[in-house]
């Protein structure tokens, strides 16, 4: 999987999960960070939200979520 495509993925949960819409995710959820595989081997991605409380802990939960299923992705 891509970051593009997990960002995707994540943008689909928060909509089908939280509500609301894409565009404000997109904004709260900010860029998937890839990092190499050699210093990260558990998961190789992380996200930092700039939302609200209530947003940031959705998007932190729905994040270790992801992480169980699509742990490696690689930068696109």
């Amino acid at each position: 999987m891509t970051s593009a495509a997990l960002q995707d993925l994540f943008l689909s949960t928060l909509v089908r999960q939280a509500g609301g819409n894409r565009r404000r995710w997109r904004l709260v959820l900010g860029e998937v960070k890839v990092y190499a595989v050699a210093t990260h081997p558990h998961c190789n991605w992380s996200v930092t939200p700039t939302g609200s409380a209530g947003e940031n802990d959705t998007v932190e939960r729905i994040a270790d979520e992801l992480r169980i299923t699509h742990p490696i992705v690689r930068a696109a």
